[in-house]
């Protein structure tokens, strides 16, 4: 493990490169799809409206695929962080895709090698993500491969930097490492994502529901849960329950 700096000090990537490490980034690969097409007004079609606003079609936006150089300290961070990854001998193809979008950085990263990065990530004196301050869920909707995400942002409190790693999965196989044993505070926060979709955090030490009753059916948040309801009647009329009233995209 690298020797944390003192007060003032910080090892840089060039003193790095004398022990023989290369800081390499993620190689070439499939950009990683985190939208759909959505059609219709707030991403409702099928309906009466005669507004025009039932027409509208948002195409599906997922952020390319960044490249060298990042800009702003992603640079000098993307240094430390690679190399750091190579002095533990854990593979450059663990980081599968990197974004840059908005002034925020994203590492897609594959799920088998998360806990050995985050274990890099607080304890290399270069990085010191001491704070993993938020982990959750994502579901971009049936139509997207491996649409289910488990997002991780860390905050650097030592450096005042912060990052998000990302792991996809798909529905049938929603399974990622947990982070309790690296990080406690994601004990509560990973039962949260899995009651709500359905990620499965393997090696947590009491996986079970947060907010919803734990004998409850399904993962509320997920796109393909129904909305529920019951069927109301006015004078005559019946009104459906909101899931079979119109399509949602």
């Amino acid at each position: 493990m690298t020797e944390n700096p003192q007060p003032g000090e910080e090892q840089s990537s060039a003193e790095r490169a004398e022990t023989g490490l290369t800081a390499k980034g993620p190689g070439a690969a499939e950009a990683v799809v985190t939208g759909r097409e959505r059609q219709g007004m707030f991403g409702v079609h099928g309906t009466g409206d005669t507004s025009g606003y039932g027409g509208v079609r948002l195409p599906a936006y997922s952020p390319a695929p960044a490249e060298r150089p990042y800009g702003g300290w992603f640079d000098q961070f993307a240094d430390e962080f690679y190399a750091a990854l190579a002095e533990r001998k854990i593979p450059a193809e663990a980081i599968l895709q990197t974004t840059v979008d908005r002034g925020e950085i994203t590492f897609y990263v594959a799920r088998e090698h998360l806990p050995a990065i985050a274990k890099t990530l607080r304890d290399d004196g270069g990085l010191r993500f001491e704070l993993l301050s938020s982990v959750s869920g994502v579901d971009y909707g049936v139509d997207v491969p491996q649409r289910l995400h488990a997002v991780y942002h860390f905050t650097s409190l030592t450096y005042r930097r912060r990052i998000r790693l990302e792991v996809t999965l798909d529905v049938e196989d929603a399974h990622v490492p947990s982070l309790v044993e690296t990080y406690p505070t994601a004990d509560w926060q990973e039962r949260e994502a899995w009651d709500m979709f359905g990620i499965v955090f393997d090696g947590h030490p009491a996986l079970t529901r947060i907010l919803m009753p734990d004998d409850w059916d399904g993962h509320p948040q997920r796109k393909d849960y129904p909305l529920g309801g019951i069927p109301v009647e006015y004078k005559g009329a019946e009104i459906p329950p909101p899931d079979q009233r119109r399509s949602y995209s």
